[in-house]
C-alpha cells in the first residue's frame, strides 16, 4: 500500500518529477491514421501493421513517441554472473519474444538493450512487454523473477528484474 504525503509536507502540493500526464486535449484519433515513422496504421480503435490507405491522416504512434522522447514504459534488468555466450542467448530470447509480440501488437517494442558490466538493461515501450520478457527468461533459464507490485495504471514505469542464480 502506498503512503500518502502529509498535507503539511513542502512537496505535497508539487507534482512528482518524471511523471508524464496524459494529454486529454488530443481526443480520439481520426478513424484511419498512419504513422510516418514505422508505417503502422490506426483503424477500428487500435494500431495494426496493415498499411494505411493513400491520403490517410498522419499521426505518430505512441510507441514512436516514446522512442523519440526516450520515455520507456518498462525496464527489464537482467542481473547475475554470466559469460558472453549466456548473455547472447538471453538477448536472443528477448529479441525473439519481442518480434513475436510486435507482429500482433505494433506498440510493444524494445527501445534499447544495453550491456553493463554485471547486468543487461532492456527498455520497452510497453510495461507488459517487460514483464513478458522476464517471464520468458524465467521459464527458459530458471533464476529469480521480481515483477512490479503495481500495475502500469498506478506507476508510469514497470521495473522487472530477472536474477540469475549462480
Amino acid at each position: 500500500m502506498r503512503r500518502k504525503r502529509s498535507p503539511t509536507h513542502p512537496a505535497a502540493r508539487q507534482p512528482r518529477q518524471g511523471r508524464r500526464v496524459a494529454d486529454e486535449s488530443r481526443g480520439k484519433l481520426a478513424e484511419i491514421a498512419g504513422c510516418p515513422r514505422c508505417e503502422a496504421s490506426y483503424r477500428d480503435g487500435r494500431w495494426t501493421w496493415k498499411p494505411a490507405p493513400a491520403g490517410a491522416y498522419e499521426q505518430v504512434c505512441p510507441a514512436c513517441e516514446r522512442i523519440a522522447q526516450h520515455y520507456p514504459a518498462g525496464v527489464l534488468r537482467i542481473e547475475g554472473r554470466s559469460t558472453r555466450a549466456q548473455r547472447g542467448d538471453w538477448i536472443g530470447l528477448v529479441e525473439n519474444v519481442e518480434e513475436r509480440e510486435r507482429e500482433e501488437h505494433p506498440l510493444k517494442r524494445v527501445m534499447s538493450i544495453e550491456e553493463e558490466p554485471r547486468a543487461v538493461v532492456v527498455e520497452t515501450t510497453d510495461a507488459r512487454l517487460a514483464a513478458d520478457l522476464g517471464r520468458a527468461l524465467h521459464r527458459a533459464y530458471g533464476g529469480r523473477l521480481e515483477l512490479p507490485p503495481t500495475t502500469s495504471d498506478v506507476e508510469n514505469l514497470a521495473r522487472v528484474r530477472w536474477i540469475v542464480d549462480s
